[in-house]
């Protein structure tokens, strides 16, 4: 999931979300019946590959019949889960669908994470995290859940301290040991990318690393670890659709060695398995 959230017109999703709801066969709402095909929205890259993936590879052998609709705006997935147009949908991290359910007042779940596209700290000056000198200057994306992702970055890898009790919501001022006395310069998280050779370092969304020509598994200072992250990509549905026997079938192929194997060959470390 991009972390700097662009969203499509309202118009534009509305077009998007008739044609969710239309794309059943009888174009009625989804069903759970087990021998409908499970629909599942999710966005292209990577999700909608690995969807593909096991659609092609493993569902037919596994019982289940997948229905993938692809949309590339971050509000539809949902909107279209909460309504009934599709079954489930496969984009977003859990911080991003706490707020979504907070704000659009929808009861969405998560089921299970899936992957992670890792955050990293890069360089153009130095080659590991102990060459960083003293006043070092650090950039940060400046949107409230990067930024605490990023600094949490660096206090994993004890480059810095934060309060206690904080982590994914921390800014600068969290900060209460710097060693290095490291200086933050906060930009948008697509602005990084382009002005790292400028800073002694970048903590950079792993979307714009690769976009830029960045191999987040190669490049990378310190990388985010996927177990446990809070920012694994999931499956997600309507609470009280957990139990649909093709949502944990789609589940139990998302989290097979066979998916694992194909995001580590296909993705090489861009996307990283959370399971």
């Amino acid at each position: 999931m991009r972390n700097a959230l662009k969203f499509t017109s309202i118009l534009a999703t509305a077009g998007v979300a008739l044609s969710l709801a239309a794309c059943g066969s009888s174009g009625s709402s989804s069903s759970s019946d087990a021998n409908a095909p499970l629909k599942v929205v999710a966005s292209p890259t990577p999700h909608g590959q690995i969807l593909k993936y096991v659609k092609d590879n493993l569902a037919e052998k596994a019982g289940l019949k997948l229905d993938i609709k692809e949309v590339t705006d971050y509000v539809t997935p949902n909107t279209a889960v909460q309504d009934g147009s599709a079954d489930a949908n496969y984009f977003q991290h859990v911080p991003y669908l706490e707020d979504f359910n907070k704000k659009h007042g929808t009861n969405i779940v998560s089921v299970e994470p899936v992957h992670l596209e890792p955050l990293g700290l890069y360089s153009k000056k130095v080659k590991a995290i102990g060459d960083l000198a003293d006043g070092a200057t650090i950039g940060l994306p400046n949107d409230a859940t990067n930024e605490g992702r990023a600094l949490k970055l660096l206090a994993d890898n004890k480059l810095i301290t934060l309060k206690d009790g904080v982590t994914t919501t921390a800014t600068p001022a969290d900060v209460t040991g710097n060693p290095k006395n490291f200086k933050w310069k906060e930009l948008e998280a697509a602005q990084l990318p382009r002005s790292v050779a400028d800073l002694d370092a970048a903590v950079i969304n792993g979307n714009y690393a690769i976009d830029s020509g960045l191999k987040p598994a190669t490049d990378a200072l310190v990388l985010e670890k996927a177990e446990g992250n809070p920012y694994a990509n999931i499956l997600a549905v309507k609470k009280g659709k957990e139990n649909d026997p093709r949502v944990k079938k789609l589940a139990e192929l998302l989290h097979s060695d066979e998916v694992k194997k194909y995001i580590d060959d296909t993705f090489q470390g861009s996307v990283i398995p959370a399971f």
